[in-house]
């Protein structure tokens, strides 16, 4: 709702990879939201190359689930009552066919993916700027008995930037 999400376009120096690999011309975008309070009307439901996926639990109020149904996008209920169970939503996805996926979210939803033990990889970027707050850890929520260890698979820098990319051990 607040970043403006588009849909995922085609871009020709991927054509043939994704092609190669059994995918669609673009990647499909997911949404996860308890009570689909969304902009049905954005180019993210109207105008994708390949239908958006609202992931949403059981209880989600009919009428919102058929107007995104009637935008075009495609509804799954991935949990019981209003949330979004995480690894049912990996489950779903790659029901579809969407086995390789790349989450975006906030401390909440990356902590719901990690105490559900669904996450693979972590790309990590670290800004050269220091700042002072109550921030929250980059994932917050459920706590996990046992820490899962990640291993360094990638570091790049530029203009003091890091990329870093974890692949679960």
């Amino acid at each position: 709702r607040q970043e403006g999400y588009r849909p995922a376009r085609a871009r020709a120096e991927f054509a043939q990879a994704r092609e190669a690999a059994g995918q669609g011309p673009a990647p499909a975008v997911a949404v996860v939201t308890a009570g689909l309070e969304l902009d049905f009307s954005l180019p993210l439901f109207t105008s994708p190359l390949v239908p958006t996926v609202i992931l949403t639990g059981a209880a989600a109020a009919p009428d919102r689930v058929a107007a995104a149904e009637k935008a075009g996008a495609r509804v799954v209920v991935a949990g019981d009552g209003m949330g979004v169970d995480p690894a049912r939503a990996v489950r779903a996805l790659a029901g579809l066919g969407h086995t390789r996926q790349l989450t975006e979210g906030g401390p909440r939803l990356l902590g719901q993916l990690v105490a559900a033990g669904v996450l693979d990889e972590l790309c990590l970027t670290l800004s050269p700027m220091l700042t002072a707050g109550d921030a929250q850890r980059i994932a917050g929520g459920p706590s996990v008995a046992v820490p899962r260890r990640f291993e360094l698979v990638s570091l790049l820098e530029e203009d003091g930037y890091l990329f870093s990319r974890y692949r679960r051990s």
